[in-house]
């Protein structure tokens, strides 16, 4: 099976209605992108089954929602002030801004000039100003990453819900990043969500504990339909490690574009809550000078056996839902040659990630007796499965297969005049149930749709019937 391009899978999401470019009718904004009413469906379910895996089948994980304004002394202190750049070169002949090691053979990425500038180091965080007055002192900036916020709130964690090492805060929200040079469509984009797990361990059992999450990890991304063919685990080097890792494995998928990280797992040290612990061990030294009585933290934990304050190491597994779902609709999209010689689009998305998870297709769309049925299985279906149930009510069995098929749908279900001609209770009306993959037809009573639904593994085997 050969990837599809770039170009086929952008066509595909704005067609569908899975992703437009933002501010569209104005030109739109470079690097930003906006979720239509399939693309929503499908981040959210990607969403709910990495909340589901980190935070509700596990005992050792609490979850959190901070915001994405921080005050600017977290991140002088977390060391983005001064780290979190990339090298900016600006073309002289066409005034092109890239970044420097996006650059083959000293050519400018755009006209191809090799008169360029020295590259400077740009910061690629987003400021702002709190209140009616733009100063210094009421500056802010967008969250660059999710992680500075579980670090703040990992006293509040720890004491609220009493916790003891090991254990993790799990968070899905918003990141933003100055990017120079946005690229590879919802890949490298300046506004985009995270999924980052902080998992605290003791100092000593870092290095197992981060063994686990890679091993867990990768395999998680196979649960959601990617082949290990194109998954695989990349050690950094020391060159390229952060200034905070100790060791860091990137899950890389090959895309459209190419192989590119799609996690990076990462044992951080002590780095962070290090970091905020000294800073809050000065701060406390200068209350006692000033005798001012500004409460502040120490982000440390008390080692039950010693007695003494230890700072937890963490690790770090971090993912982006945009390119998450990017990699799932590439590994979902094939091109099938039918025996009657035309070709069949279809995602092959996993049913628990499909946007749509039944459409309920009347063959009449004006018969009043078909519609009736209809609503009567729409209303059976929405009670029992979750997600969302469509009506496709075109008229036109054939296109409506085709475009549930393009859209990742797994189940079709059919209401035909057999629905309706049952005569008493020995004939009861039946119905059919196409599968997106196969494309085989079922007929099923209707007492006999959702335990069908739930043996075909379209519902979880202890949903409710």
């Amino acid at each position: 099976m050969v990837a599809p391009s770039m170009d086929v899978l952008v066509a595909l999401c704005k067609r569908r209605g899975f992703i437009y470019p933002s501010s569209s009718v104005y030109g739109g904004l470079a690097g930003m992108y906006d979720y239509g009413p399939l693309g929503v469906e499908l981040k959210n379910n990607l969403k709910n089954a990495w909340w589901q895996s980190m935070v509700h089948d596990r005992d050792d994980v609490d979850g959190l929602d901070s915001c994405i304004m921080m005050d600017q002394t977290v991140l002088k202190y977390s060391g983005h002030e001064s780290t979190f750049t990339d090298p900016l070169v600006d073309c002289r002949e066409c005034k092109m801004r890239m970044r420097a090691d996006f650059i083959e053979n000293n050519q400018c990425i755009g006209c191809k000039s090799t008169n360029l500038t020295e590259a400077r180091d740009f910061n690629l965080m987003f400021s702002t100003s709190i209140g009616p007055i733009a100063s210094s002192e009421n500056k802010a900036y967008l969250r660059p990453e999710t992680a500075q916020g579980i670090f703040m709130n990992f006293k509040n964690v720890l004491d609220s819900q009493s916790r003891k090492l090991p254990f993790g805060i799990a968070q899905i929200g918003k990141a933003f990043r100055n990017e120079i040079t946005p690229r590879n469509f919802i890949f490298r984009v300046r506004e985009f969500e995270q999924m980052e797990l902080e998992f605290f361990v003791s100092p000593g059992d870092d290095e197992s504990w981060h063994q686990y999450w890679i091993d867990t990890r990768y395999q998680w991304w196979q649960d959601q339909g990617l082949s290990p063919k194109r998954l695989t685990k990349a050690e950094q080097t020391a060159d390229d490690l952060a200034h905070y890792a100790k060791r860091t494995v990137d899950l890389l998928y090959t895309f459209p574009h190419g192989p590119d990280e799609i996690e990076g797992i990462a044992n951080r040290t002590d780095y962070d809550l290090g970091s905020h612990t000294k800073e809050q061990d000065q701060l406390n030294i200068q209350a006692k000078v000033s005798e001012n009585q500004h409460a502040t933290q120490r982000l440390a934990i008390k080692n039950l056996e010693t007695n003494a304050w230890q700072v937890p190491y963490v690790i770090e597994p971090s993912c982006g839902v945009d390119r998450g779902l990017l990699a799932i609709l590439s590994e979902a999209y094939e091109e099938e040659e039918l025996e009657n010689g035309s070709t069949r689009i279809v995602l092959k998305l996993k049913p628990h990630l499909a946007p749509i998870k039944v459409a309920v297709i009347p063959i009449a769309k004006n018969n009043e007796q078909i519609l009736n049925m209809t609503q009567k299985i729409l209303k059976i279906l929405k009670a029992h499965i979750p997600g969302k149930i469509l009506l496709e009510n075109t008229g036109n069995i054939g296109k409506a297969y085709r475009r549930h098929d393009e859209i990742g749908t797994p189940f079709c279900v059919t209401i035909d005049f057999d629905t309706i001609s049952a005569e008493d209770a020995t004939h009861p009306g039946t119905l059919t149930i196409r599968d997106r993959d196969s494309m085989t037809q079922t007929r099923v009573s209707i007492a006999d749709l959702v335990p069908t639904l739930i043996k075909m593994n379209t519902l979880p085997q202890d949903c409710p019937a």
